[in-house]
């Protein structure tokens, strides 16, 4: 078939991985992993890189922890991280972009350069990510340290950290930061709708990651290689101890990781001139990019209707049903996401065609909001080898927050612009729940975590108020409490709620 010049096209993908326990171990930067799997996509191309290079007119880079907030870098950072990469690998971009946190962040980029590229703003793009997460804890307590900062001259488009709409002075103060607690929150709350007991929900988990292992103990590119059985996973011991309720540590992104990957975009008029062989060339055939309701507003927090939404645009833009699908890549920083899918669209957990191709965020790697470059380059990898099939990437940021879908095929087709910002319109208009942040009076648990990892073990609820079933946040440290959420069942629990000057605190209901 043929297809418009202009329709955009991926001809390369790389990855990279150093672990601390290797011989040639010399702990890379961020700039250095990330210019490993720029490089290695160049040359997947099956051009001579130094040809490619000079038609890359906009370099785009997700971001890392280490600048991910007012903290400096522990080692230093670039002031220019995505030109820093480029210069490395021979770039000379008229464009720099460094792009929001959010596990969204790749696929959304390959959206939106696609589309650029489509439109005519845009001719070659290379899109990369990294973190050195290990590297970071691994010099922490030593004198000896690395410096990785530089400071490098040229235009940069930074788009801000993006956390509006993920926490507020009220969630921060009840206990929510980190991901943990909060997709806690969220995989309870399913747990309560479908009425599983602890037991049973922590039984489902293992059986649904326990095969990501298996994908992982086979990656050449994993942080942690090895195959977990289910009773290994759902069993709590001092290696597999509690994080925050109800994960173990072995169900929850591994962000230990030293990992980078890359994806180049062209249009198939530059891929044609440049001669990168048809072979090469997998099309973004749909793709989608949706936004939550905030966390406190969504009437069923065990479920995210944006993110099902966004794979069911993705699937409608490419002309194609999940039954359609040969390979899926789901983003699985915790249970919850990879279960939403499930939920929302018919597509079992235990599906024969699998849920991943990297092996998921606890066992391959977490690697900060670039993990699902990952998935991408093995997407595209998978569909090479299978001509005219579908590939399905889902990319889950925030708190369930944004949500960005890809369907990729090497089946020719012009581009197709999705309705995106329709649905999320749709999105936003949906039902909320009235919020009562002083909260005071008799109350029920809708749904709780437990923080583990703090110096007192602390109980983080989400209730609704007897007097008028609005809903609120409240810690506890109340003994008989928290031993009812550590070792019981607190769905559905009676409690009082206090209010104080910045959080409210919970007591058992005598």
């Amino acid at each position: 078939m043929a297809v418009d010049p202009r329709t955009p096209v991926i001809v390369g993908v790389g990855q990279f991985t150093e672990n601390i326990d290797d011989p040639a171990y010399r702990g890379m930067s961020s700039v250095e992993l990330a210019t490993a799997a720029a490089q290695a996509a160049l040359d997947d191309t099956g051009v001579k890189p130094a040809t490619v290079v000079q038609a890359i007119d906009v370099v785009a880079g997700t971001r890392q922890f280490e600048i991910s907030g007012a903290a400096p870098a522990p080692l230093g950072a670039s002031n220019n991280y995505p030109r820093s990469v480029a210069n490395r690998v021979g770039a000379n971009p008229k464009r720099a972009i460094l792009e929001v946190i959010g596990g969204q962040g790749p696929q959304h980029l390959v959206t939106e350069f696609a589309g650029a590229i489509a439109n005519g703003e845009a001719e070659a793009v290379l899109l990369f990510g990294s973190e050195n997460t290990s590297t970071l804890r691994h010099f922490a307590d030593l004198d000896d340290k690395p410096d990785h900062s530089e400071t490098v001259d040229g235009q940069l488009e930074d788009r801000g950290y993006g956390y509006d709409g993920l926490f507020t002075k009220y969630t921060i103060h009840h206990g929510l930061i980190g991901a943990p607690v909060q997709y806690g929150l969220l995989d309870n709350a399913r747990r309560a709708r479908l009425g599983l007991s602890v037991g049973d929900y922590r039984q489902q988990m293992a059986e649904l990651f326990a095969p990501f292992s298996k994908v992982a103990a086979k990656n050449p590119f994993s942080a942690s290689p090895l195959e977990r059985s289910v009773e290994e996973l759902a069993t709590v011991t001092e290696s597999n101890r509690m994080i925050c309720d109800p994960y173990p540590r072995l169900m929850v992104a591994r962000d230990q990781v030293n990992q980078g990957a890359a994806v180049l975009l062209m249009s198939v008029a530059a891929a044609r001139r440049l001669r990168v062989p048809e072979e090469k060339w997998v099309y973004l055939r749909g793709h989608a990019d949706m936004k939550e309701q905030s966390l406190l507003d969504r009437v069923d927090l065990g479920a995210s209707p944006a993110s099902v939404l966004a794979v069911r645009e993705a699937l409608r833009v490419a002309n194609i049903g999940l039954d359609d699908v040969a390979t899926f890549d789901l983003y699985s920083c915790f249970p919850f996401p990879v279960f939403n899918i499930c939920d929302g669209t018919g597509l079992a957990t235990d599906d024969p065609r699998g849920l991943t191709l990297t092996g998921g965020l606890p066992f391959f790697g977490g690697p900060g909001n670039n993990y699902s470059m990952h998935g991408i380059a093995e997407t595209v990898a998978e569909m090479r080898d299978r001509p005219g099939q579908y590939g399905l990437v889902g990319a889950n940021g925030g708190i369930a927050s944004k949500y960005s879908v890809g369907v990729y095929s090497t089946e020719p087709a012009d581009w197709t612009a999705d309705r995106s910002p329709q649905l999320n319109d749709e999105i936003a208009a949906l039902p909320t729940v009235a919020v009562t942040e002083k909260a005071d009076g008799a109350a029920t648990i809708e749904t709780y975590s437990v923080r583990y990892d703090w110096p007192t073990r602390t109980g983080i609820i989400v209730g609704r108020l007897d007097a008028d079933d609005s809903r609120f946040l409240a810690t506890t440290t109340d003994e008989e409490l928290v031993a009812l959420m550590s070792d019981g069942d607190p769905l559905g629990a009676r409690i009082v709620v206090t209010s104080g000057e910045k959080a409210n605190t919970a007591t058992l209901a005598r």
